[in-house]
């Protein structure tokens, strides 16, 4: 019967330490960890789902951290349930033992599919509106036209590519593609 912690943070910049803290006061003995998005693959999940036993609790600091749609958290739910074991957040009051629990742990699974769904429209919104206002996204070019163009006549003129890119400060590579680019025929 034991406690076994899942903890996930969505990048690999970010920590787990509030999540450990949380487990060790909990008295969660074994944790697994995983540093990506909750909609990605989570092979730690996976080996935290494999070692739960009869009687065992899988336990995370709270249900976002486990599923970020309903769909996904029933699905984890029934694995858990086939395998004997009962799940537990430590920062809602859900107990899966009980068929309100149960609901209740719905309800926020839906809550937070919601909020992510919100999430999704919301960055849409904005970055179709920064677009329709004439807001260009990824870094500027290197180049003016100009320079792009002088580049060209270099390359063209027998001047070698790693001159001219030394001459301009960019790289080899940067010229071979706008050679690529140049002589690339439109579709």
């Amino acid at each position: 019967m034991a406690l076994i912690g899942y903890a996930r943070v969505s990048t690999v910049d970010q920590e787990t330490n509030l999540q450990l803290d949380a487990f060790g006061a909990a008295g969660v003995s074994v944790v697994y960890q995983d540093k990506a998005s909750g909609v990605g693959q989570r092979p730690q999940l996976q080996r935290a789902l494999r070692a739960l036993r009869p009687g065992d609790t899988l336990v995370v600091w709270r249900i976002d951290r486990l599923a970020r749609s309903l769909s996904d958290l029933l699905s984890l739910l029934g694995q858990i349930e086939a395998s004997g074991a009962a799940f537990r957040s430590l920062t809602e009051p859900i107990d899966t033992g009980s068929a309100m629990g149960l609901f209740v742990l719905q309800i926020l699974g839906a809550v937070a599919q919601l909020e992510r769904s919100i999430i999704i429209q919301r960055t849409t919104a904005g970055i179709r509106s920064a677009r329709d206002r004439g807001v260009r996204w990824g870094r500027p070019p290197m180049l003016s036209a100009h320079d792009r163009r002088e580049v060209l006549h270099l390359v063209d003129h027998g001047v070698p590519i790693s001159d001219v890119a030394r001459v301009y400060g960019i790289s080899r590579p940067l010229v071979y593609k706008m050679l690529h680019d140049r002589n690339k025929k439109p579709t």
